[in-house]
């Protein structure tokens, strides 16, 4: 199964047998002072910088998310879009907390994005989904519901069935939703993990759709995260994790490892031409 979005200018295909395609998470105010107090003052220029950081680090499309205390959403997220879209050739993934910003972003769209995201509330499904099939967008499903996140992973592949059987019910293509097992941090549970991997691998046998997952939420609260990040990051993938909601920065050369131990780097093409680039700008 496929997923294809797109900018005006780019298209990326998402799928189990393809390399794994990386969203990037950066340009979102929680927890960034200084992008938080850009937005807030309209300054667009950290949002343009850190878009092209991603991007030369090898995020694939750009998760964009403007929600912060005294910013207006709706005015803000096509802005953004709109710089973004300028700045840079990829697709992105428009991040939203009202639904009201979500379709002030996609009027103004260029390609196909992917819309992040609906939960398993009924509310949730039926606004988003309208604004999805409306404007032909792909669309990210959190395994959540009104109870939370169930720590028991049958539990989240119900709601992730519900998602896909409601979404298709809206006319909404299979290959056009991608579902978010979501992590837990192992610091709390250290089960947490194995039901996420167990949760990643029922959804990919029983429904076969793509799946993101933000990873790094994994190690929150532990030291030396980024060794528990790319550990976990890379069993996520192999489980069935198709396009990760990460830091790519921070996990590109992990990724490009991985794909490559999975069959999926013909004679270790892309991971060669990454360690030569590598080299060649630190000459």
């Amino acid at each position: 199964m496929e997923t294809k979005v797109s900018s005006a200018t780019r298209e990326v295909f998402i799928g189990d047998h393809r390399p794994t395609v990386l969203i990037g998470e950066r340009i979102n105010p929680t927890g960034k002072k200084m992008l938080s107090a850009a937005l807030k003052s309209g300054d667009m220029e950290v949002v343009r910088r850190e878009a092209v950081a991603q991007v030369d680090a090898g995020a694939d499309i750009l998760d964009v998310n403007v929600v912060a205390p005294g910013v207006d959403e709706i005015a803000l997220l096509p802005q953004v879009v709109r710089v973004v879209m300028e700045t840079v050739e990829v697709p992105l993934s428009i991040d939203i907390n009202n639904p009201n910003a979500l379709k002030a972003a996609l009027k103004i769209y260029q390609g196909k994005p992917i819309v992040n995201s609906v939960t398993g509330e009924d509310e949730s499904l039926n606004i988003i989904f309208t604004l999805v099939k409306e404007y032909g967008a792909a669309v990210i499903g959190l395994a959540i519901d009104g109870s939370g996140i169930p720590k028991d992973p049958e539990k989240r592949i119900a709601i992730a069935h519900k998602i896909v059987e409601q979404a298709e019910a809206f006319g909404i293509p299979r290959e056009d939703i991608i579902i978010d097992c979501l992590a837990l941090t192992v610091g709390a549970d250290d089960k947490a993990a194995l039901a996420t991997l167990e949760a990643i691998r029922g959804v990919k046998a029983e429904l076969g759709v793509n799946q993101t997952l933000g990873s790094s939420n994994i190690s929150f609260g532990l030291p030396d995260r980024q060794v528990i990040n790319q550990t976990f990051l890379a069993l996520a993938i192999e489980a069935g994790v198709t396009c990760p909601t990460v830091n790519a920065a921070k996990v590109h050369q992990a990724v490009l490892a991985t794909d490559l131990i999975l069959g999926r780097d013909r004679f270790a093409q892309r991971y060669i031409q990454d360690y030569t680039q590598g080299r060649k700008q630190n000459l």
